[in-house]
């Protein structure tokens, strides 16, 4: 009777010893959190572009505006600014500087944009980057 206790009591640990069926749900527990940090991170970095692309065409129509005929006030280049960017949240405003100069007789338009989009790497701390743009446009005489 003892002798047929003891090999009962043994078969389960045997065939626990030989199952392989958790094996491969406790490996996607222990590489979860690195694919979602990288999934996460594309998404965050994506979001930048995205920000960095509607700026520049914000401030590609800034410079169209410079260029037209009869010459538009500063506050126009501002407003098409402002109307043509996109991609931005609300706490990363981009700002737009004007400066105006001539040059060899050609009066022109410097844009300047500083840009400092919000990086959420999911659990990874990145300090701010600020990105500067600058373009020049002639305007008519």
């Amino acid at each position: 009777m003892m002798r047929r206790l003891a090999g009962i009591a043994a078969a389960p640990v045997r065939v626990l010893a030989g199952d392989r069926r958790g094996a491969s749900a406790a490996e996607f527990a222990l590489t979860l959190p690195i694919w979602a940090m990288l999934i996460f991170s594309f998404f965050a970095m994506a979001r930048v572009y995205f920000g960095r692309a509607g700026v520049l065409n914000g401030m590609g129509e800034a410079a169209r505006v410079a260029t037209l005929w009869p010459r538009r006030p500063n506050s126009d280049l501002q407003a098409a600014f402002t109307q043509r960017t996109f991609g931005t949240i609300s706490g990363e405003q981009p700002t737009m500087a004007i400066v105006t100069g001539t040059s060899n007789g050609q009066d022109y338009v410097d844009l300047r944009v500083t840009y400092t989009p919000q990086i959420d790497l999911f659990l990874i701390t990145v300090s701010p980057i600020t990105l500067n743009f600058q373009r020049r446009a002639f305007r008519p005489g």
